[in-house]
């Protein structure tokens, strides 16, 4: 895995993920994501800023159709709003707000309490605990899936949490290397191992 990784930081870079002034923010960003581009999010994420309610305890506060406007751009918006509702309920119940005592439950307790959060899948809450909380949990998209498949290092009826297990059983616990691995699987995705047309002969990992 760690080979792979050096090919994927050789043919792209230092990717310096997730973009976001603040951990709530990345929280939030996490969530609105979710079947969307990053430019609709960076939109709705704007659209809160602009109101003073990228807040947890604003955002508690808010009418769940009030905020379904706001972050309209996001897409889905009044399931959206429910999700992020649903996370700003749970971290202002159990929390007060306060996402440094959130995070210091610590992976193994909190991983589990973010899963319990309805519209919170595996995906959403790894983002949270890695970019917000910097805590080491490996996050799997949609890009590392297809192109583990392709490379045939999983089965395609692999599952995440399966996928998940294969980075973390074989690479250190390192925030920053998750980091940066996950992101450059995006991009992997996106600039070659796409869905549709696909640019094998030129990717990074042929031959691998």
């Amino acid at each position: 895995m760690i080979s792979i990784y050096e090919r994927l930081l050789s043919a792209f870079g230092p990717q310096d993920w997730w973009p976001g002034d603040s951990p709530f923010e990345v929280c939030t960003g996490a969530i609105l994501t979710q079947n969307t581009n990053w430019e609709n999010v960076r939109r709705a994420i704007s659209n809160l800023k602009n109101k003073d309610l990228l807040r947890p305890r604003a955002i508690y506060e808010l009418s769940r159709e009030s905020l379904a406007l706001i972050i309209r751009p996001a897409g889905y918006y009044n399931v959206k709003a429910g999700r992020l509702q649903n996370f700003v309920a749970f971290l202002v119940d159990e929390f007060r707000g306060d996402m440094d005592t959130m995070f210091s439950m610590g992976l193994e307790t909190l991983r589990p309490m973010l899963l319990d959060i309805k519209g919170i899948g595996p995906e959403t809450a790894d983002s949270i605990l890695l970019y917000a909380g910097e805590l080491p949990s490996f996050v799997v998209d949609v890009y590392t899936i297809r192109a583990l498949i392709r490379h045939d290092l999983i089965d395609e009826n692999a599952d995440y949490e399966g996928v998940r297990s294969l980075f973390m059983d074989h690479l250190p616990f390192d925030v920053k290397l998750y980091n940066e691995y996950h992101a450059l699987w995006v991009m992997l995705g996106k600039s070659f191992c796409k869905k549709t047309k696909p640019r094998c002969e030129e990717c990074p990992l042929n031959g691998l």
